[in-house]
Parts: structure tokens; sequence; C-alpha cells
């Protein structure tokens, strides 16, 4: 099984990159400056219905801000937010899982027993309460969701390791007297990198959802930077009469989330091709 030959994996992948297209590339593809306030032309629907225009295709939110150059500067976010937090998350959540699974011992058993308590709050609840003590601000958010996140990282990779430190290579490495950092960096971390890669796609596609929470809720990035949490909270007033606000920013993190979690699903075939013929 690879990702080649499946297709549904393939229409995701292509869903990603036009999501790293559209926010590489934001000011040269958004139509307009997704901050310029057009009053008098405020909640103009799109394109296709009656009293639209090709100026704004998909409509124009309460303050006449383009609803496409919105969602389009939205995707910026969204990323930084979803790879950095996978980033943050898998470098600690992989050394934790490395020193844990491969010392043994009261190291393991203190890390292990401070992942649970961890596992004890719900990550998001856990994610207000730190995001309400820092503040709100993008790298506060990043921090915050790499921090609730590095606990799946941890566990999945003290598993590997617990099997791993056992293999001939690894004790023939100890005996020839290869120091500790130095098999856990050439002889474990190489072999549960393909798990980190399935666990890291899904995490992104959680953080990315938890930040439109976080922002939605007004305690993500601030107010000013465009997201698609802030874009569902200003249209939710406006679902009845001007259902663009809100839908379009939605349904662009509904497909985001699920075009990362299709791949993430066949990153994890192509790494356990048994798991997957199961």
């Amino acid at each position: 099984m690879t990702v080649v030959r499946n297709r549904l994996a393939l229409v995701a992948l292509g869903v990603l990159a036009l999501l790293v297209i559209a926010a590489v590339f934001s000011p040269l593809l958004a139509p307009d400056d997704p901050a310029k306030q057009q009053l008098l032309a405020r909640l103009e629907p799109p394109a296709w219905e009656g009293g639209g225009s090709l100026a704004h295709p998909l409509g124009t939110d309460q303050l006449g801000r383009d609803v496409l150059s919105r969602v389009i500067y939205g995707s910026r976010v969204s990323l930084l937010v979803g790879i950095g937090a996978a980033l943050l998350a898998g470098v600690v959540g992989a050394v934790c899982g490395l020193f844990a699974g491969f010392r043994g011992g009261w190291p393991d058993r203190v890390l292990m027993r401070f992942a649970d308590i961890q596992l004890a709050f719900p990550s998001l609840l856990l994610a207000l309460a730190i995001v309400g003590f820092l503040g709100s601000g993008l790298w506060n958010v990043v921090l915050v969701l790499g921090f609730t996140g590095w606990v799946a990282y941890a566990r999945v990779v003290r598993s590997e390791v617990l099997s791993l430190r056992t293999r001939d290579y690894v004790t023939q490495a100890r005996a020839t007297g290869v120091t500790d950092l130095t098999i856990m960096r050439r002889h474990l971390l190489p072999n549960v990198l393909p798990h980190l890669a399935t666990i890291a796609t899904l995490h992104i596609a959680a953080a990315i959802v938890a930040e439109a929470s976080l922002s939605y809720l007004g305690l993500g990035v601030p107010k000013e930077t465009v997201t698609w949490g802030s874009m569902l909270a200003d249209g939710q007033l406006y679902l009845g009469t001007s259902w663009w606000v809100a839908v379009f920013p939605g349904l662009a993190l509904m497909l985001t989330s699920l075009a990362i979690n299709i791949t993430g699903d066949a990153l994890r075939d192509v790494a356990d091709p048994k798991a997957y013929r199961r």
C-alpha cells in the first residue's frame, strides 16, 4: 500500500498543496486587502447569487471585507500554528519518549506519571487555562498547543523504544562502548521517525482546530489577525441572513482538517503495511 495508489490520499494531498500555495502566496492570490473595510458593500452575497459581484466572489462580511481574501489569509495562521505546535510537541515528546523508554527505572516512571496527569485534563480546557494565564498571541498559542500535545508523541516513542532496546544491534553497540546518547540518536530515533511523522500529521489537524476554537472564543490570535476561528465568531450572528460570512471559513477549516487526517492515515498505512492488510 502506497500513498500513490490511494486515490483519496492523492485528493487530500492536492487539497493540502492548494492550502500551502494559498498560505505562501496570499498577497498574490487574494483579490483584496483582507482588512479593508467597505461599509457600502457590507454583507454582499457571493457572485453567483442575486446582488453579488465578481469583485467579491465569496461575498463580503459585516464590515464589507472580502471573504475570499480573508479565507486565503487565514490559511497562513492555521498552517503556522499547526506546523509550529506539531514541531514543538514532536521534539519534546520524542526526547522524553526516547529517554524514558531507553533508560527505564525512575525516569520512566516520573515522565509517564506526569504524562498521565496531563492526560487527565481535557486538552482544550488545559489550553484555555494556559492561554488565559499567558495572554493571547500567535506564539503563545503555538507554545500552548505544543505543550498540550507532547504526550502522544512521548507514549508512542516510549513503547517503540521498549521493544527496540533489546534488539541485537543495540546490545552490540553497548558492548562496543557506544554511548547511550549515540545509540538513541543513531539506532533508535530513525526507527521511530515514521511513527512520529504520522502523529505529527494528525496533530497538525488537531492544532488547527484548537487554534480556531481559541480564536472563536477570543483567546487565541489577536483580533486584528485574520483567522478562520475569528471569522466564524464574526459570522455566527449572520447565519440566518448572510450565511457566507461563516460558512466559507468553516468549510475551509473542515476541508483542511479532513485532508490532513486522510494524509495521516495514508502515512500510517505506509509506515505499517501489516496493519493496513489486517
